[in-house]
C-alpha cells in the first residue's frame, strides 16, 4: 500500500480560499471592473462529468473591492463540486454581492458545449434582458 500524498500547496490554499475584500480606493467615482476568469471548472451534479466554463465578472463598486488573488483561489474551489449551470452562476452572484454591496454586479457563466448543448447564465443586479414582462411562452399557440 502507498503512503498517502501530501497535499501540494496550491491544493491546500484552493481548500482555505475565503473571498476577501478592501476598501475601495475611490468610492467617489462610478467606474466598472470586469474580471474575466477563463478556465473554471466543475461538475455535473446528474453524470459527474467535468463542465468548463468562462467566468465573466463585471461590477462597480461602493465601498468594497474583490482581492483577486482570493477570487481565483476561491472559483477554483468549485473544481470537484457537483453544481448545475444555474446554481453555480447565482452562487458567486449572490457571494460576491453580499461580500461586496456594490452598486452594479453582473456574473456570466459561458460554459462549453457538452452534447451538443451551450449554456449561458447571467445573472445581474439589474434587468439583464430589460424585459419589463416576461416574454411570451412558446408553448402555447397564439390564436
Amino acid at each position: 500500500m502507498e503512503p498517502k500524498e501530501e497535499k501540494k500547496y496550491g491544493e491546500r490554499e484552493i481548500e482555505e480560499a475565503k473571498l476577501e475584500k478592501w476598501p475601495n480606493p475611490y468610492p467617489e467615482r462610478d467606474y466598472l471592473i470586469e474580471i474575466y476568469f477563463p478556465e473554471f471548472t466543475c461538475k455535473c451534479p446528474r453524470s459527474g462529468y467535468p463542465d468548463f466554463a468562462k467566468i465573466y465578472i463585471k461590477y462597480i463598486p461602493d465601498q468594497w473591492i474583490v482581492e483577486l488573488k482570493s477570487l481565483k483561489l476561491w472559483l477554483n474551489k468549485y473544481r470537484d463540486r457537483y453544481i448545475s449551470h444555474e446554481a453555480v452562476t447565482n452562487e458567486i452572484y449572490t457571494e460576491l454581492y453580499n461580500l461586496l454591496l456594490p452598486r452594479y454586479l453582473e456574473v456570466i457563466a459561458d460554459f462549453h458545449p457538452r452534447g451538443n448543448v451551450h449554456t449561458v447564465v447571467k445573472v445581474s443586479s439589474r434587468d439583464v434582458l430589460d424585459l419589463k414582462t416576461p416574454p411570451p411562452r412558446v408553448d402555447k399557440p397564439r390564436f
